[in-house]
């Protein structure tokens, strides 16, 4: 009969192997209780492993266009609140024509002129307002600033004057004093309106006062749907008031007789009309926009909720269960160091001087 015999050494070394082993597993036992799921998913689950990976995948999916939504409703948020100081701007303008009421005072004529320009500048100062680093009223054309001032040097400064001299030439008139209402009726009607006309064929607008695109910026919200998410200067609202400003500022002031001044002012306020319309037109197409992102973010929101407790279904682990391993890694551990401890100290030095 032949007697193997074990060295402590080698035991030793098998407790250490234990203890490693010991470390690995409460590692990640630490982890599953702090997290609540599996510290590795793909050995827990097995062919369920997939699954997770989808569900994680569609959670990031949901997520990102529920991101993508935020900047969305900044847009229109910041694009709604321009358009209401435009509408303000019109209506302010309106008020001043109205106030006016055909008089020749000149003093009040230059005060209507002011604010006539002084709203115009401010208009176009909302036009061109700017969110994210994109201009809001350029349709596609964001980086594109949408709308050019009217100044004394502008290109439609010098388109308007251009036509009134050249009208007066061809029709024969000396001065603006010898216009009559018919001849400004006819110069108004079709000399100047063919200018801010989106229907006309040179599109004068695009050359003189604006630089955006026809094409609005449009936005998908969720996975199916798809909404405008902007508007763009070269819409009916803009060109209107830019005419109707024009209109006051070059030819209230000028020396025409009561009668041609008076059609001049009405002539202006029935385009204000028409750009507080045509404004407020497109704030209200923002603010379906608006309602349909927000109901868009609630069917995400749902559909992250439904994920979210699919995952946590499938990857949660059994928390009181993940605690007692923990506890009892920890006791085995302890008793490996004990009995490690122990086998160190057994020697046949220690033996024979007992």
């Amino acid at each position: 009969m032949k007697i193997s015999f074990t060295s402590n050494l080698g035991i030793q070394n098998a407790m250490r192997s234990t203890i490693n082993e010991s470390q690995s597993e409460l590692l990640k036992a630490q982890t599953e209780v702090t997290t609540g799921t599996y510290a590795d998913a793909g050995v827990a689950l097995g062919y369920q492993s997939g699954r997770s990976v989808s569900l994680t995948a569609e959670k990031s999916r949901l997520n990102a266009i529920m991101d993508s939504n935020s900047i969305v409703t900044q847009r229109l948020s910041a694009s709604q609140s321009s358009l209401s100081n435009m509408s303000d701007n019109i209506q302010t303008s309106m008020n001043s024509l109205i106030a006016l009421s055909g008089s020749d005072d000149k003093t009040l004529l230059a005060t209507t002129t002011q604010s006539l320009q002084s709203q115009l500048d401010a208009f176009t100062s909302s036009a061109n307002t700017s969110a994210n680093g994109e201009y809001l009223f350029s349709g596609i054309n964001t980086s594109q600033q949408p709308m050019t001032s009217y100044t004394a040097t502008s290109a439609a400064k010098a388109s308007f004057d251009s036509a009134l001299s050249n009208y007066m030439s061809a029709n024969g008139i000396a001065s603006m004093s010898d216009f009559t209402v018919t001849q400004m009726q006819d110069f108004v009607k079709n000399t100047i309106e063919p200018m801010y006309d989106a229907s006309s064929g040179s599109d004068q607008w695009k050359t003189d006062w604006s630089n955006a695109s026809d094409t609005d910026m449009t936005s998908r919200i969720n996975t199916s749907e798809t909404v405008q998410t902007s508007t763009n200067a070269n819409t009916d609202g803009f060109r209107k008031f830019a005419l109707a400003s024009v209109l006051g500022i070059e030819l209230l002031g000028s020396d025409v007789n009561s009668d041609v001044r008076q059609y001049v002012s009405k002539a202006a306020i029935g385009y204000m009309g028409q750009a507080i319309s045509g404004v407020d037109s497109e704030r209200s197409a923002l603010g379906l926009s608006e309602s349909r992102v927000t109901a868009a973010n609630t069917t995400i929101s749902t559909q992250v909720n439904i994920v979210e407790t699919s995952f946590n279904s499938l990857n949660e682990v059994d928390a009181y269960q993940a605690s007692t391993k923990v506890n009892t890694l920890l006791s085995q551990m302890e008793a490996s160091y004990t009995l490690t401890a122990h086998i160190q100290k057994l020697s046949l030095v220690n033996y024979v001087s007992g």
